[in-house]
Formats: structure tokens, sequence, C-alpha cells
């Protein structure tokens, strides 16, 4: 019998499945407080009696990864190889700022969505990541700092919306007052642009932040960049984000990856400009780290003042992310990859 992950499960669904191992209903509760302390045992629960326990251990699991390596950058960044139950390794990044922790979590084994400056589509998508699963890198995390994390972006491998199901289930339970409790204000979403799944997720008006991989404005160049585009336009992604801002009253953030030479010039950071004027967003600058198996460069730290100049003279709030963990192959997917190699 395959064992579930509880993890993945909320309180009422939790009760169900003791209720029906012959326990008591209240039992529930108090392993979702066991587990919201990041337990990986069901030993340490201490005021759960032996036969429960026993019984939890027999059907379900609950320390869905364990830390495999740990590369520290000079930043004080730290990325994490963690091993999945079933032997996959995804990836995850901590990083600390004056406000305290946040983290970046994976939300796939990989990706398919074959973004051609994206360390983590080589290799394709292997499997989608359950709840608990994504839940357990902010536990695992969080016992290994010793700190609560405070703030979730969800830009590790993977298309978040790909596996918007899952992810969903995710938001309502970091969400949770008994659970992490993290605030959906502190947490960001990332997608190159599902557009069924943007409308979607504006319907459900949550107060996370929504961030839209776009990095180029020509539709032609963006699908060279990002295959999805072809399937789903800058200009449909675009009226999906205006819809979702009218919806949620939330500003988009559009993260823009600085690539030498390919969409890092004035003309196109005069195109943004103007198909951003007027809509609730800002944008953020991202100065890319090279990936070995890709040969794309990040451009020139002039070339990203300049960019952001002109994006601001046009009237869009942008800001220049600030660069983390490129001594330590920080971009999504670089160490898995060099772990399985």
């Amino acid at each position: 019998m395959d064992k579930k992950d509880i993890r993945s499960m909320n309180i009422e669904e939790i009760e169900k499945q003791i209720v029906a191992l012959g326990h008591s209903k209240f039992r529930a509760k108090q392993i979702y407080n066991w587990i919201s302390k990041g337990t990986n045992d069901f030993h340490e629960m201490k005021n759960i009696p032996q036969k429960l326990i026993n019984d939890l251990k027999d059907n379900f699991i609950i320390n869905n990864i364990i830390i495999e390596r740990v590369a520290e950058s000079k930043d004080n960044t730290k990325k994490f190889l963690l091993k999945m139950v079933d032997g996959n390794i995804i990836e995850a990044v901590l990083m600390k700022y004056k406000y305290g922790y946040s983290i970046c979590v994976s939300t796939q084994v990989g990706c398919k969505m074959g973004c051609k400056f994206c360390a983590s589509t080589i290799g394709g998508k292997v499997r989608d990541l359950l709840p608990g699963e994504m839940l357990g890198q902010i536990y695992t995390l969080q016992n290994y700092a010793g700190e609560r994390i405070r703030n979730v972006v969800l830009m590790g491998s993977g298309e978040p919306l790909d596996n918007y199901d899952n992810v969903l289930k995710f938001l309502e339970l970091v969400n949770d007052d008994d659970g992490l409790n993290i605030s959906h204000r502190n947490i960001t979403v990332s997608t190159v642009g599902i557009v069924p799944k943007i409308y979607e997720l504006a319907d459900k008006k949550l107060q996370i932040t929504l961030a839209i991989s776009l990095h180029e404005v020509d539709n032609d160049k963006r699908t060279a960049l990002i295959p999805s585009n072809e399937k789903y336009p800058v200009k449909e992604i675009l009226k999906a984000c205006e819809y979702y801002t009218k919806i949620t009253k939330r500003r988009i953030t559009f993260e823009y990856s600085l690539i030498n030479g390919v969409n890092d010039n004035i003309e196109t950071a005069k195109a943004l400009g103007k198909i951003l004027k007027g809509m609730l967003c800002h944008v953020n600058l991202i100065p890319i780290n090279a990936v070995e198996e890709k040969n794309y460069l990040p451009t020139s730290e002039n070339n990203i003042v300049k960019f952001k100049e002109t994006l601001e003279n046009e009237g869009i709030v942008t800001t220049i992310r600030r660069e983390m963990g490129s001594d330590i192959n920080a971009a999504c997917g670089q160490l898995r990859n060099n772990y399985i190699k």
C-alpha cells in the first residue's frame, strides 16, 4: 500500500483518515500542530498515544524530504539539494534579508516549459510536487536555519501554474492559522504565462503577488526564448494580467531577465514600457546567472542601469533584483543538473 503524504492534508482531511482508523477526531488537531512545528517523526508527537502513532507510521509519510547537499554563497544565500522519498532531487534556496528569511520553493521535479535560458528545463519534467512536498521544503529549511521563514516565492524548478491544483492546496495550507500561518501577501507565485490558469487564479481573489516571467516583448523573439509563448502569446498574457489586477486589485510583477545581446537593448526597454503603461504593475530586472549548457550570458551592469532608466522614463516602476548566489550556481536547476551528471 502506498503511504499518503500527511503534510498535504488539512485538519479536516486528517480527521477523516484517523476516524477511519478507529481513533478520536480531536487527535487530528494535535497531529496537525506537530506537523506545523516541522516534526519529522511521528514518534516525536508526545501527546499522541502509541497505537495512533503506529497507525500513522503504517499509513502516512511525514518526513518527505531530506537534505542531500548544501551550497553556501559568500552573500549567505544557501542552495539546497533535497531528496524526495522516491529518490528524485529538487532544489530550494534560502535567502537572508534584513527583514528575515525568504525561501525559493520548487513546484515540480524538472520542468516541461523549455525556456532556453533556464537549467530547470534540461531533461524535462519528471513529475509534479504534492502540496506537502512544497511545504516540506519550508519545514526542512526552517529547521536547518533555526528561524521562522517569513516570505515564500514559488520560483524554483517547475512551472507553478502547470501544477495548479497542488499549488492552490499549498497556498491554503501555508496560510492556515494553525499551520505555518504565512500571509498570502508574503507569497509570490511565478509563471511564464499559462493564460487560462491566470484567469482561474484571479477569480480566487487571493492576496498573493503574481509574477510573470516575461523576458521579451516581441512575440517571435519571446517564442524563441519561451516555447509556451506560441500557445499563450504576449498579447493574451497581458490581457489576462489586466483581468487579474482588475479582480484582485493586486499589483503584478513582470520579471525580466536581461541576456547579453538578446533582450537588453534600449529599443526593447522602450517597447516594454509602452505595452505596460497604465497597468498596475512593476518590472523586476534580473541579472541572469550564466548557465553552462545554454550559452547565454548576463548583460553588463551599465546595460541594466540604462534599461531601468528607460523604463522609468516611460513611467514604469522598476527595480533591479539583488544578485544572489551567482558563485554557487543558484539559478534554477543548475545544482541539480550538476548533481545528476
